[in-house]
């Protein structure tokens, strides 16, 4: 149960940024949650294998560097996924962040 909670606020997440942003396209409400999983799955598997890759470069950048992952991983969902659009690398950045804001917010608002 606590994973569908998750999934559904990461999609109302992309709906809004997606609402606000230029540049970032979501179709309708089934696309959000789409992708709202595939951030789920990919953030899980894909992101602890690029960090481990990317670990001296990381910590060069004391840890900025990890804004570029999340915003690879944003531009592989867009690829994957038809009704979800994101321009380019940096609406991609902005997208990530204000991701996480949002996530947090709606997460702090549901406890």
């Amino acid at each position: 149960m606590n994973f569908i909670l998750k999934i559904l606020l990461s999609a109302v997440a992309v709906i809004i940024i997606g609402y606000f942003l230029p540049g970032v396209m979501v179709d309708n409400y089934v696309t959000a949650i789409w992708v709202a999983v595939l951030l789920g799955i990919l953030f899980t598997i894909l992101k602890p294998i690029l960090v481990i890759l990317t670990l001296p470069v990381t910590i060069l950048t004391l840890g900025l560097f990890l804004l570029v992952i999340n915003a690879g991983i944003i531009l592989l969902a867009n690829n994957l996924i038809d009704g979800f659009n994101v321009d380019g690398f940096w609406t991609a950045l902005i997208f990530s962040i204000l991701l996480s804001i949002t996530e947090s917010i709606l997460h702090k608002l549901i406890e």
